[in-house]
């Protein structure tokens, strides 16, 4: 395997990263934002409170998004197996 081959399979990986982990990055942040803004119209400041519907969306969201992801990631790594000598 040559450097320029290494560096590509890194970059791939990296990317894949992000992807892979964007439907639960996203959902957590919309998840927060609405609590925050919920939390601050009515001024309740309860710090239980943010963490409870963050944890479940995330979990519904790994539910959904999880078999996605993990195809992906096997896609990944038959190419990057495959590629060895």
């Amino acid at each position: 395997m040559t450097a320029g081959q290494a560096i590509d399979l890194g970059r791939e990986a990296l990317l894949l990263t992000l992807v892979v982990s964007l439907p639960v990055l996203l959902t957590a942040l919309v998840v927060g934002l609405v609590v925050a803004v919920c939390q601050a119209a009515t001024q309740i400041q309860e710090y239980t409170l943010s963490f409870v519907p963050k944890i479940a969306a995330v979990i519904l969201a790994v539910v959904i998004a999880g078999p996605w992801m993990t195809q992906r990631l096997i896609e990944f790594a038959r190419q990057m197996f495959g590629t060895l000598p």
